[in-house]
């Protein structure tokens, strides 16, 4: 009697009072209960319901009957693809039970939410679950913009008209906007989408307040760190212009999600404690009437005691296998469905197979509520597929359908596809003006046009000559690294009149050791909020300043979030049709081989812009030790087809790469983007030489013909390459061989092996194909051919870097190389360590010399004396 009275006395609050007012009495009573030293849980999880409950739905908008008929005949196709694609092309693979169990969930933001950019609204994004394909496809052939020669090549994609097996922009750029598998991908890259929205709308770049974020993902995805690492974030700058979609079909790829408990209720307590509006979509509108009846609440409880294993076997079972073990447990369960039959009982839908539901839940979520929303639907995995593939644990690799099931699959969509035709399966599209294309074409229309597609509509950018960072063209006096180099050129494109508002820095919290604390003040930390606080520094000129609209993306501890803005920055000129240029500085070493996924993902997505590897090289970050001394990225990212990987040494080469790619990427609208290593050791800047700006681009040039004073020596015997800090060995090495061994040599700053390799390899294929023409020589041989002097190249990164070149080089190409693992120490001893030292690259160079007979082999042993090296030290590649 006492609980009813105070359930009563709360319904009456909510009534005459608000809900506000009852959030208020309940949070008192919580803080009085915690004075009281009483410990309550903090509630993070609501029981296993809808959470909207049917009273409050609005009513469904669209014409059910035509909308379950769309959605059979997008079933159907989508199915028929990866049927007919598997038939005749045995293991090609793909997807048939994920957008069986998610078609309901998409049709009815097709038809309702997702907005296009046609019209010329700023529309939607909406990041497609990769395994979903299939029916993103379907729907697209019954929009006319593919045809049925596409759908026949689904995974067939060379020769230019096949379909790709997920979201891949780089493959379909008309169509995909952003690529979402590997799994994880989406769910972050669809977060900093909707946080970078907010930034431009802040800054007055381009008004997104229209525009909505959705993320459609799987239960089973969601195990992956990527796919809810940065959901707090997400609570904590109150994106409500973001909807994650969750399908919870209860099963991964290989069996149950979570067998033994509840994926959705985990899932739910998740997000609840981020700070996230959750909406949970279990059952459909057929149990509404038993919930309703439910005077004991021993439905509701039944449902939390079941586990997630339990309801896989429902579906497989037949009504009354889950009439004796679901409500058999209580007898007033029994007795709620004893006017049931068992088929009755085994059709009972999941929340995500209803389209009533589903529209409740995406219109709730649509509201401005301050806070982001994630929706958890429950659907069946393989749903309408029938025996042997509905719910069941092999369902993820089902590829190819039966005779029998096609037959099944066809009755229960109720398709006027005869029987003669299954053996075969045909796609079926409705007449042109048909009330179901007509409905179709009419949703869009009403909702700015199709979706998925991607539009480049973009004009050609202004960019700031290359004189206009003359300070780093023509020297220092004082000793100054490419890092602070880098910061000078940044501050000059903010500055920038045309291009400058729209720079995008990108910081994990590193700008101080960078030195780029500066822009703190000039231009700000962006922050949704502004600045509530005054901040500790705030009596000196380079306080810590964040501003709404501040323009530095600094985003803490975390190379994955901050790569994510760097596509979202970097794809903007599609995704919003304006230009904005971001450059991500971060620790280099943690660079690709952290977020290595999510760089192949900016390729794919045509991102544009500058990553740059600060703190570079192995033995030049030297007291950071293993675990932070960078000898590979180049290596790592020159697995990527659109990078563009630069080693510079001299702050004018920095320049010079910079702008080049600024004219490259936003002048040319080329896709591709940057990657450039800078140093933190100081050094004097020489002024930039005339006529290197191409060699520099290319990947090679000469820098000094001769030691100082050695020009009387005559011709180099020897041609040595050096990269990033590591060219000065080089020209030390050059004074060694000209003032100790009487051999003059010719230093080269090898600016980028990948950019040297990939035009080789580009002559290469050009003259195997082209038998009949001249020979085209690549630019390397151009500058290194024609003689047989050993070339002897050095670098701060593994021999593998500077060997991308050797094959062109054969018999005189020498690589040394900081193979191993890092350690502390100083610099010097530790290039003494991976034998990258001048001396070593002196030695190196005489070896080579005395190998072909041009130096006495006799006087070697002398050399490595006269040198100081030690010729039985450990090999740094094991030590």
């Amino acid at each position: 009697q006492e609980t009813s009275e105070w359930v009563e006395a709360l319904e009456q609050l909510r009534v005459y009072h608000g809900p506000d007012r009852v959030r208020y009495l309940l949070r008192v009573l919580h803080e009085q209960s915690s004075r009281a030293g009483i410990d309550l849980p903090e509630v993070v999880q609501t029981p296993y319901v809808n959470t909207i409950p049917r009273s409050e739905e609005p009513p469904f908008p669209g014409d059910e009957r035509i909308e379950k008929r769309l959605r059979a005949i997008i079933r159907w196709n989508a199915a028929v693809m990866v049927h007919r694609a598997n038939k005749h092309v045995d293991g090609i693979g793909g997807h048939i039970s994920t957008y069986a169990s998610a078609c309901t969930l998409y049709e009815v933001g097709f038809n309702h939410f997702f907005r296009g950019r046609e019209d010329g609204a700023p529309g939607d994004q909406v990041y497609f679950q990769g395994h979903a394909s299939p029916g993103i496809y379907a729907r697209a052939f019954l929009e006319g913009f593919l045809t049925e020669d596409h759908l026949e090549r689904f995974r067939q994609e060379v020769g230019g008209k096949g379909l790709s097996s997920y979201p891949h922009p780089w493959l379909m750029p008309r169509f995909w906007e952003f690529p979402t598998v590997s799994m994880g991908l989406g769910p972050l890259n669809a977060i900093y989408q909707a946080r970078f929205n907010r930034y431009l709308r802040d800054r007055g770049i381009k008004d997104t307040s229209g525009s909505r974020v959705w993320c459609f993902l799987g239960d089973g995805e969601c195990d992956e760190p990527e796919s809810l690492g940065s959901i707090s974030l997400a609570g904590r700058e109150g994106l409500d212009n973001l909807i994650f979609v969750i399908n919870c079909n209860l099963q991964r790829l290989d069996g149950p999600v979570r067998g033994n408990f509840k994926i959705i209720q985990e899932l739910e307590a998740v997000f609840r404690g981020a700070g996230w509006n959750v909406l949970k979509v279990i059952w459909g509108r057929d149990w509404d009437p038993l919930l309703e009846a439910d005077r004991s609440g021993l439905l509701v409880r039944r449902m939390g005691e079941a586990v997630d294993g339990d309801y896989q076997k429902y579906v497989v079972e037949p009504g009354s296998y889950t009439r004796e073990h679901f409500f058999g447990k209580y007898p007033e369960l029994l007795k709620l469905v004893e006017s049931l039959t068992d088929d009755q009982i085994r059709t009972l839908r999941r929340g995500g197979h209803d389209p009533a539901k589903v529209y409740a839940a995406y219109e709730r979520a649509c509201r401005p509520n301050g806070r982001p929303t994630v929706i958890l639907a429950k659907t069946v995995k393989g749903w309408a597929l029938g025996e042997g593939a509905e719910a069941t644990n092999v369902a993820h690799q089902f590829k190819k359908l039966t005779e029998t099931q096609l037959r099944s699959f066809r009755d229960r969509l109720g398709l006027p596809i005869p029987d003669a035709k299954l053996s075969d399966p045909p796609y079926y599209r409705p007449p042109r003006h048909s009330e179901e294309m007509e409905y179709l074409h009419e949703r869009r229309k009403a909702l700015g046009g199709h979706v998925p597609r991607r539009v480049v509509r973009v004009p050609k950018e202004e960019i700031p000559p290359l004189e206009a960072f003359r300070e780093l063209l023509q020297g220092s006096v004082k000793e100054a690294s490419t890092t602070s180099a880098y910061a000078v050129l940044l501050r000059r494109l903010l500055a920038d009149p045309n291009i400058g508002k729209r720079i995008v820095p990108i910081i994990p919290d590193e700008a101080r050791t960078f030195g780029l604390d500066a822009l703190f003040h000039v231009v700000g930390i962006y922050s949704s909020v502004g600045q509530r606080y005054e901040p500790v520094d705030r009596r000196y000129t380079l306080y810590y300043r964040e501003a709404k609209d501040g323009q530095v993306l600094e985003e803490g501890i975390t190379e994955a979030g901050s790569m994510a803005s760097f596509t979202a920055s970097g794809t903007s000129y599609a995704v919003h049709g304006v230009t904005t240029i971001p450059f991500y500085i971060y620790y280099s070493m943690f660079g690709f081989q952290r977020v290595g996924d999510l760089v192949w993902a900016a390729a794919d997505s045509r991102a544009k812009g500058f990553l740059l590897g600060a703190t570079a090289g192995r033995t030049t970050l030297n007291g950071e030790g293993l675990q932070h001394e960078d000898g590979h990225s180049h290596l790592l990212f020159s697995a990527v087809p659109t990078v563009r990987c630069y080693d510079p040494a001299w702050a004018y080469e920095v320049a010079v790469i910079i702008h080049d790619g600024l004219k490259r990427m936003y002048q040319d609208q080329e896709s591709c983007f940057y990657y450039i290593t800078l140093y933190n050791e100081n050094y004097l800047q020489p002024p930039m030489p005339p006529g290197v700006e191409e060699g520099i681009v290319k990947g090679l040039y000469p820098c000094r013909p001769a030691a100082p004073g050695a020009e009387k020596l005559g011709e180099p015997q020897v041609e040595l390459l050096g990269s990033g800090v590591l060219l000065r060995e080089a020209l030390r090495a050059q004074e060694i061989l000209a003032s100790r061994f009487q051999i003059p040599s010719r230093v080269w700053s090898a600016t980028s092996y990948l950019t040297l390799r990939r035009e080789a390899l580009e002559c290469e294929r050009w003259n195997r194909l082209h038998p009949a023409s001249d020979p085209r020589v690549p630019y390397l041989l151009t500058q290194l051919g024609g003689s047989d002097r050993p070339v002897v190249a050095v670098s701060d990164y593994m021999r593998a870097v500077p060997e991308m070149v050797a094959k062109w080089l054969p018999d005189r190409f020498v690589a040394l190389g900081t193979d191993g693992f890092g350690r502390s120490d100083s610099r010097e001893r530790l290039r003494r360590h991976f034998e990258v030292d001048a001396e070593h690259v002196a030695y190196a160079a005489l070896a080579e010399l005395a190998r072909k007979g041009r130096y006495p082999r006799k006087d070697l042993p002398k050399a490595l004396r006269e040198l100081g090296i030690d010729p039985d030290a450990p090999d740094p590649a094991t030590a």
